[in-house]
């Protein structure tokens, strides 16, 4: 036997998956699901029957949260789809910097630098238009399978 030491380089994720599995005809309307490899909303759902040889099918329309691009998929009703793990995070709003990136103050107390301001062009402005104002603003931020991105704005009053 050696005595050697083995070093082992592991380049796998020790965090949770990015989806987890649901079946297709549990699905529901303004539930996530994963079309494309996309996270999407779901906005219609229609479900064929069976014919004489195989499955009921359900017929997704969905939206992608991120970029709001509409995504169909058919799906075998018995089969599993994948869910995405979707969160909502609340973060205060400290500055906006030139190149379009915000800096959010997190839970801990940290800073979390990494992040763009949105592409909806109405959310933009009410961000602008707030911080501009010196408002105290609380944005919303919606991840889902490694993506970030602002979705909502409160505003919790003046500084």
């Amino acid at each position: 036997m050696s005595d050697e030491e083995h070093q082992f380089e592991s380049k796998a994720d020790a965090g949770a998956s990015k989806t987890y599995p649901q079946q297709a005809g549990t699905i529901r309307k303004n539930g996530y699901i994963v079309i494309k490899n996309r996270a999407c909303k779901v906005v219609e759902v229609s479900t064929s029957k069976t014919g004489k040889h195989g499955h009921a099918k359900c017929h997704f329309v969905a939206i992608d949260i991120f970029n709001g691009k509409k995504l169909e998929d058919i799906v075998p009703s018995s089969h599993n789809c994948d869910v995405p793990h979707v969160n909502r995070t609340d973060y205060q709003l400290i500055d906006i910097s030139e190149d379009g990136f915000v800096s959010l103050l997190t839970e801990n107390g940290g800073t979390k630098d990494d992040l763009r301001l949105p592409t909806d062009d109405t959310l933009l402005t009410q961000i602008k238009d707030g911080f501009g104002e010196g408002k105290d603003l609380v944005v919303t931020v919606m991840s889902a399978m490694g993506e970030e991105q602002i979705c909502a704005l409160k505003d919790i009053g003046p500084k």
